[in-house]
């Protein structure tokens, strides 16, 4: 691990839900390696998330893992609860948790409709709520968002389009109510990255590939990086943008 000279998040505590796998995991990495005692929820990948807080603690990290369903607005206020008891307090929310469904608007259940509000949104909302008590001065709220909240190119994503517009509207409507505690609040908004759940490789990644100005799909390490800026002291003066890091997708 870093040193405190060179560990620009010694000393902080952070909050990462979704965080066992592709751009979670990416950010609790990072969070971790900057210096940050890192906690992080999982719900459907027990052993993924062992595997991440075995790594981490062999580097002297604090990493605690906890279970906790995103679509149950209850169990993830109850994660805040516990992180803040784990890790002696909270600095940084990162919003990371979240899914993607898509069908044509006449045959998109209403079942899933429901379920992607509660995890993509209303969790986020329930996150925040629950968090902001317990950061004072300095502390940082991140949203993980998606482009896809500005610009849809394929057929079928209206409805995961609408909660990533949700999440951003959300997180510039708290940057004045937020603002004089000393907290700020930003979304950063993903284009295509190679994950599990989006493979950079197939016929979908084939129909992206060359809307990408930069003709790459990016890494959950480029997203962890933008989360970590925000993060930092350092950005105690960016609050309520929207971040695009998306290799020129909406451009």
């Amino acid at each position: 691990m870093s040193t405190t000279s060179d560990a620009p998040l010694a000393g902080r505590r952070a909050l990462v839900t979704g965080g066992s796998r592709g751009i979670g995991a990416a950010t609790v990495r990072r969070l971790a390696a900057d210096g940050a005692a890192v906690a992080f929820t999982y719900q459907s990948s027990p052993d993924a998330a062992q595997d991440l807080v075995d790594e981490l603690e062999a580097t002297g990290a604090k990493v605690a893992a906890i279970k906790a369903d995103s679509a149950d607005a209850l169990a993830v206020a109850a994660a805040v609860d516990e992180a803040v008891e784990r890790l002696g307090g909270l600095d940084i929310l990162v919003n990371n948790a979240g899914v993607a469904q898509g069908a044509p608007i006449e045959s998109f259940p209403l079942e899933d409709f429901d379920r992607m509000l509660d995890i993509n949104v209303k969790a986020v909302f329930a996150a925040i709520q629950r968090a902001v008590p317990h950061l004072g001065a300095g502390g940082r709220i991140i949203t993980i968002g998606s482009v896809n909240a500005d610009r849809v190119p394929t057929v079928g994503f209206s409805v995961y389009a609408l909660t990533k517009a949700a999440v951003a509207g959300l997180t510039r409507g708290l940057v004045r109510e937020l603002g004089p505690r000393g907290i700020t609040i930003n979304t950063i908004q993903p284009g295509p990255v190679a994950t599990d759940m989006n493979p950079d490789t197939g016929d979908f990644a084939d129909e992206l590939r060359p809307l990408i100005a930069t003709g790459q799909y990016g890494q959950p390490r480029d997203i962890a990086s933008a989360v970590a800026y925000l993060a930092h002291p350092e950005s105690g003066f960016i609050t309520g943008v929207t971040w695009n890091i998306d290799g020129g997708f909406v451009i």
